[in-house]
């Protein structure tokens, strides 16, 4: 048994908090609730949409890393899904939405 949470667990806390501090945050797809890889697409206000997802860092430790795409995010995420259905797409829109993500998902 690992020490990280499950997955289901991590995002029900990203949503709390998120939702908690007046921001927006909707799962577009739900993923294996165990172990499930986890995309979040970062919708805030002043900048662009912009995706991340967890995973291990060239320095072996758990984080979030940079997969956004130069086209259509939309199609990006279904296409990632298609061929990983334990796959969770969650949205956020919250100021400093990646500050959010890393202490609640990257951190589990």
């Amino acid at each position: 048994m690992s020490g990280r949470l499950p997955t289901a667990l991590a995002i029900g806390a990203l949503l709390r908090r998120v939702n908690d501090s007046g921001g927006l945050a909707v799962v577009r797809a739900r993923g294996d609730e165990q172990a499930g890889g986890v995309l979040l697409i970062l919708e805030e206000r002043d900048g662009p949409t912009r995706v991340v997802e967890r995973g291990i860092g060239p320095d072996g430790q758990l984080g979030l890393i940079e997969t956004t795409p130069s086209g259509d995010v939309e199609g990006y995420w279904r296409r990632r899904r298609s061929s990983d259905p334990d796959l969770w797409v969650v949205a956020l829109d919250v100021a400093h939405a990646e500050r959010f993500a890393a202490e609640t998902i990257a951190a589990s």
